[in-house]
């Protein structure tokens, strides 16, 4: 059985988790916030996040039942990632689209079981 953490612990515990969640992010905001970087590296950079944001949703449109399915007529993930993807392109509405593809979702199900 564990005994608690005594308060200095907890406290020391604390401080180091903020430590290594914030430096790796304060470091190089200080190092590149007084320089330039090279034009190709910013173009290059600036693709990331739209990246990111499609490595953590593919799986989730894509996987339906354990399995990838690329069936609309099964799948109503990907079904409601096309209006969604509209929305998100025509407005640049973060919350549009997730809204889209919310109700889309809950139509689908409600009309197909």
């Amino acid at each position: 059985m564990m005994t608690p953490p005594k308060p200095l612990e907890l406290f020391l515990i604390l401080v180091g988790m903020a430590a290594v969640t914030y430096l790796p992010r304060l470091i190089p905001a200080l190092f590149f916030s007084s320089r330039r970087l090279p034009v190709a590296l910013e173009r290059f950079l600036s693709y990331v996040p739209t990246a990111v944001l499609a490595a953590l949703l593919a799986p989730s449109i894509l996987v339906a039942d354990g399995r990838v399915q690329f069936d609309i007529s099964e799948n109503i993930f990907l079904w409601a990632s096309i209006p969604a993807f509209i929305v998100a392109w025509r407005f640049k509405s973060f919350f549009g689209a997730v809204v889209v593809g919310m109700a889309t979702v809950a139509v689908a199900r409600l009309f197909m079981g």
